[in-house]
């Protein structure tokens, strides 16, 4: 009994206290302003929406396998980045014969749906699966990391994802993975030219993907923000959010007070949107805390990185920040209309079971690294830390 209990002790001393409470902080916060926002679409006598009870149930398991995850050595999951990496092309393939989009977006195929139950959208899983393998390969190429050929490799391997998850219609995602891509390989140490050189061919590339690649409703999203008055129907989403984040003033209209909100006039607010039912209810204070716990989730993950010994888990932890960082700086963006709505949750605050469990999976990882590769003292309980010297 004693020696579960000092076992038990020393894993909380291990655990990266800060962050996994930040994460946890973060959830209950986005838990309270779901069930805010998603009020008006219980049925008579229900207590919870959906939506609510999804997110719960994928906090509850994200939180556990979180823990689950970071118990592990990391190296279980980097040895096997190959396997990982086939898996993730293999999920997103399965979209094109299997997938659907929601009823906003009939031209979409980013969701594997069983039935009435339940659905997963893989691009949540895959990113946290692309910042491993993505680590792994930089790593490998560590000592010829600048030559072309090299580069040319870590190149198709960003672009495979991104490709495929734009081609199935989720803008917001591909637009991720390649941030995630771009801030991965500056921290890897790439020459500042091949930035260029890539700038520039993705430059090259938007008339071809524009024409070719978006869907007339992506097209129409983009306008939509140039000529309002021309597109009203689909510039209504933006300009309700808008609305409801200035109706709230410095303090808000008070929670479960919102006007917009409580009415169900900004669609999707507890999901894409759920950062104007944070202003119109909790006003510039309340956004300010939200955006301030993700910055904080962001700076940790960022440390973890930096204290740790090797540069593929600094290449981990800086990967999990940069999904997080653009993808709050995507949303937002959205909210306040200065990007088109391309489909991006808001990590911890949207509702949603792939994208909190998705981001629950890649906070595991930095809890895995932060207790196996982390100067911290002494440590008597690891699991597989002989994997480093196992051919």
């Amino acid at each position: 009994m004693k020696k579960r209990l000092g076992a038990v002790s020393l894993f909380i001393k291990e655990t990266d206290k800060l962050l996994f409470f930040s994460c946890i902080a973060a959830s209950l916060f986005g838990l309270l302003m779901v069930y805010s926002a998603t009020r008006c679409d219980r049925d008579e006598g229900e207590l919870f929406s959906r939506d609510f009870l999804i997110m719960f149930i994928a906090v509850v398991l994200g939180i556990g396998m979180c823990l689950v995850i970071s118990y592990f050595n990391y190296e279980v999951f980097t040895r096997y980045w190959l396997i990982i990496g086939a898996v993730c092309i293999i999920a997103l393939l399965l979209l094109f014969p299997f997938g659907s989009g929601p009823s906003s977006r009939p031209d979409a195929r980013t969701w594997i749906r069983f039935g009435d139950l339940f659905s997963i959208q893989p691009s949540e899983f895959v990113k946290i699966g692309f910042i491993i393998t993505f680590s792994v390969h930089l790593e490998r190429l560590r000592d010829k990391l600048n030559r072309f050929w090299s580069v040319a490799q870590l190149g198709l391997h960003a672009l495979i994802p991104t490709a495929l998850v734009l081609l199935t219609g989720d803008m917001g995602s591909a637009l991720v993975f390649l941030i995630i891509a771009v801030i991965m390989l500056f921290i890897g140490g790439v020459h500042w030219g091949y930035f260029l050189g890539g700038f520039a061919l993705l430059c090259a590339a938007v008339p071809l993907v524009w024409t070719f690649v978006f869907s007339s409703i992506q097209k129409n999203r983009f306008l939509a923000l140039i000529y309002p008055e021309l597109y009203p129907n689909i510039i209504y989403q933006q300009q309700n959010g808008i609305n409801a984040i200035g109706s709230g003033g410095i303090t808000g209209q008070g929670l479960f007070q919102g006007a917009y909100t409580q009415a169900g006039t900004v669609p999707e607010s507890q999901n894409d949107f759920i950062f104007t039912a944070i202003g119109e209810e909790l006003g510039f204070i309340g956004c300010l805390a939200a955006l301030g716990l993700l910055c904080l989730i962001s700076v940790r993950l960022i440390l973890i990185g930096r204290k740790s010994r090797e540069r593929s888990t600094n290449l981990i932890c800086c990967g999990m920040a940069a999904m997080i960082i653009s993808q709050t700086v995507i949303n937002v963006g959205m909210c306040l209309m200065l990007m088109p709505v391309i489909g991006i949750t808001l990590p911890f605050f949207s509702a949603g079971g792939s994208s909190n469990l998705g981001v629950y999976l890649g906070i595991g990882l930095a809890l895995s690294i932060y207790r196996h590769n982390c100067d911290q003292g002494a440590v008597n309980i690891r699991v597989y830390d002989s994997l480093k010297n196992v051919q």
